[in-house]
Order: structure tokens, then sequence, then C-alpha cells
């Protein structure tokens, strides 16, 4: 990876204290997105860190995992599978239930969005509890998926996600807090 890329990444990542609620202080990648530059570094990194890696597909989750996703997905010439809230998807759909720190929540992907034996790397912008990421992941191995990595832009390691994800996967974040 680029540790100049990624200075100039960190250095955009905007703290938003209060949001969205009292005593959060928010990570504001939209600075990021609004700059061609630094999102093209950021999609570079994140392809640094697939390697030699070879997937079939990317899945995104919902909603700022679709935006590099997508990219990373067009970039190497594999489909792109979004994972969503629950009822956002229009079709046959398998999900999963994880905890939040205030509740739970529900993710879901196609059925058939991924095929035994396919390989997939799973694309978000945050690990913080590691909730949805371990549900996504979840998904996909239950439809035979094998998951190559899970990549973040954004870890915030206080949090310690990594304990909620599988340990035999690799896990990378560009950036931490």
């Amino acid at each position: 990876m680029n540790q100049e890329s990624l200075s100039r990444l960190k250095a955009a990542v905007r703290d938003v204290f209060d949001f969205p609620k009292p005593g959060i202080v928010f990570k504001d990648i939209t600075p990021i997105l609004a700059s061609g530059e630094l999102f093209r570094a950021a999609i570079d990194e994140y392809i640094a860190a697939i390697g030699d890696a070879k997937p079939d597909k990317i899945v995104g989750i919902d909603a700022r995992g679709f935006i590099f996703g997508a990219a990373i997905a067009d970039r190497l010439g594999v489909g792109f599978i979004p994972v969503r809230k629950k009822g956002k998807l229009p079709w046959s759909t398998h999900g999963a239930s994880y905890s939040l720190e205030y509740g739970e929540a529900h993710v879901e992907i196609h059925q058939d969005a991924v095929r035994p034996g396919e390989r997939v790397v799973l694309i978000d912008d945050l690990l913080a509890t590691g909730g949805t990421a371990g549900a996504a992941l979840r998904l996909i191995e239950e439809l035979g998926g094998e998951v190559l990595c899970l990549l973040f832009l954004i870890e915030l390691s206080f949090l310690d996600g990594r304990k909620n994800l599988d340990p035999a996967v690799r896990t990378e974040s560009l950036l931490s807090y």
C-alpha cells in the first residue's frame, strides 16, 4: 500500500461530532468521495489490498460499500453484488440478523447472487462493531461462496469489531482510528 496515498486519505476524513446522536464522533468520508483524485486513490488502495486474490465477484454492504464495491468490481472486470437492509431487494432473498449496540438489524442478499464455489471479496467503508460485516460474511458462506477477504476503508479499532468476524478470513482496513 502507498503510505502517501493513505496519509492523504486519512487527512480528508472529517470528524462530525454528536452525529447521528450525542457522544458519537462520525467519520465522514464524503470529502474523499467528492474528490476524483482521492476517490481514485481509495479504489487503488482497495485493489492493492486485494493483491493476488482473484475474485469472481465483489460484494458491497449497504450503502457506502456500494460506492467503493461497484467501482472496484468495474476496475477488476467482475460482477458486483449488493447486501442490503431488510426489504430493499426486489427478488427472493437470504437474510441474517445481527445485534447492534442499541438493538437488532437485518441484512439480505439475493438467493442467486453467489453460486457455490465463487470467490468473493467483501467491501465496506467502515468496520465498527463488526455486526453488519459478520452477517454479510455468513450470508455469502451460507450460499456457498468463498470469501477471500474483508476490506474496509476505515476501522474503529477501539470498538474491537474484528471479534465478530471469522478470524480465518483475511480482514484489512486502509485507515485505522
